[in-house]
């Protein structure tokens, strides 16, 4: 009964419109008060919920995506790739792809994978023959990689909430990139080749592809120095945000010349927006997730699961249904901070890796990123299109099944996953 209470407390004040922090903030007040708990446990916990090292590098990731937004570093990494590949079937789509897997190297975010890619490739792609929708589905979709592509900003704070390692995270969510960016980039060849709505392109010459790739190297590097560094131990995810900042800053304003006052302040201004909305819907999960831990409702979820569900499989299958349905109305990384501290204990408890989980859980975040009606990248590229919202969710549809059997394939091959940190860690 205590369950049904909170689940439909819970449930009612996100339809009202209260914004995901407040809600989670007054449940695990609520909660706590029905307890008959001191009210000095709420400021400690709220204390505690941002007093973490590893969630500084969140605000510094932010900063450095937004500065490279701002500075035209997109519309030199599509040129880059262009001149190797959009001479193919599809070419300029596969393009596509590839800088957003690069650029999400970079960021950490899809909103700003899929902004800085778009801003380029939408006027690109659609003077070139293909189809409008099409085009938009693709920049949608993949701008999602931003956050399973690493450095992500939904790993640090997976691995916040369950204490697993931050570097293993970023290994684990290079496999599935990958696998993702082949899949879709299959689908882009398979599509135009049927359809021909598109405009062959002549190879570029070696003279051109040196110089498109010379322009674009200091971003690549950006993207290379971040993920070595990591890997390789010379520093700490936090340190790598800022050594990515700093990089930012030395390649916008020393070597491309395009950081100006104005966009840094524009882009302190839009990661600071961002950060407040983030810590303050962490620090409401936070409370939440204690109230919730007091009321003992994850051993309730994993007794119903003992219950009635004792394989691995179908406890995903319920789980995928579940995370399908959440997100069609909750903001992605609300759905993490909601659901993990309930989940966690019979992940656990069924034996399922958490490192696999974590890679699952952001992919299926992903598809609540292009899932209407709060799918933020469809917002994000229908602002930049300045297209109609169902054009845009049109194009995506193909790419929701493209990253279901994604979750397939890693569930039937979970080395995708875990063979790179098991091999490094």
């Amino acid at each position: 009964m205590t369950l049904v209470l909170i689940l439909g407390g819970l449930l009612l004040l996100l339809f009202s419109g209260l914004p995901v922090a407040f809600v989670l903030m007054s449940m695990g007040i609520t909660m706590l008060i029905a307890k008959g708990l001191p009210l000095v446990m709420v400021a400690q916990n709220m204390v505690s919920a941002v007093d973490d090292f590893v969630l500084l590098s969140v605000p510094m990731f932010l900063l450095m995506s937004n500065i490279l937004l701002r500075c035209g570093v997109g519309k030199d990494l599509f040129e880059a790739v262009q001149s190797w590949v959009g001479h193919w079937p599809g070419g300029l789509g596969v393009a596509t792809l590839i800088s957003c897997g690069i650029f999400s190297a970079i960021s950490g975010s899809s909103v700003a994978t899929a902004a800085t890619i778009a801003t380029v490739a939408v006027p690109e792609m659609t003077s070139r023959g293909y189809d409008r929708s099409f085009t938009l589905g693709l920049l949608a979709a993949g701008g999602t990689l931003g956050i399973l592509i690493p450095p992500s900003i939904p790993l640090i704070i997976y691995g916040v909430i369950t204490e697993e390692s931050i570097g293993q995270l970023f290994l684990a969510g290079i496999g599935p990139g990958l696998l993702l960016i082949l899949l879709f980039g299959i689908f882009v060849v398979a599509y135009s080749i049927a359809t021909g709505n598109y405009q062959k392109l002549a190879p570029a010459d070696w003279g051109q592809r040196r110089s498109a790739t010379i322009q674009a190297l200091p971003t690549v590097l950006i993207a290379a120095i971040i993920i070595i560094g990591i890997y390789a131990g010379a520093f700490t995810p936090t340190e790598a945000a800022a050594v990515g900042f700093f990089l930012s800053l030395l390649v916008t304003a020393v070597v491309l010349r395009t950081l100006t006052l104005e966009k840094l302040i524009d882009a302190t201004a839009a990661a600071l927006r961002t950060t407040v909305v983030l810590f303050l819907v962490i620090v409401g999960a936070k409370l939440f997730g204690k109230a919730v831990t007091l009321y003992q409702i994850p051993s309730m979820v994993s007794s119903l699961v003992d219950t009635h569900v004792s394989e691995q499989w179908l406890f995903l299958l319920i789980v995928t249904g579940i995370l399908l349905v959440i997100g069609l109305f909750l903001e992605s990384m609300s759905m993490l901070l909601i659901m993990m501290p309930v989940l966690l204990p019979t992940v656990l408890a069924l034996g399922i890796d958490p490192i696999w989980f974590g890679i699952y859980f952001v992919i299926m975040i992903e598809i609540a990123l292009i899932t209407p009606p709060v799918g933020l990248n469809l917002f994000v590229i229908q602002a930049v299109a300045k297209s109609e919202l169902g054009a845009v969710v049109r194009g995506v549809l193909p790419y929701i099944f493209i990253m279901l059997f994604s979750v397939w394939v890693i569930y039937m091959l979970p080395q995708i996953v875990l063979f790179i940190p098991q091999t490094l860690y």
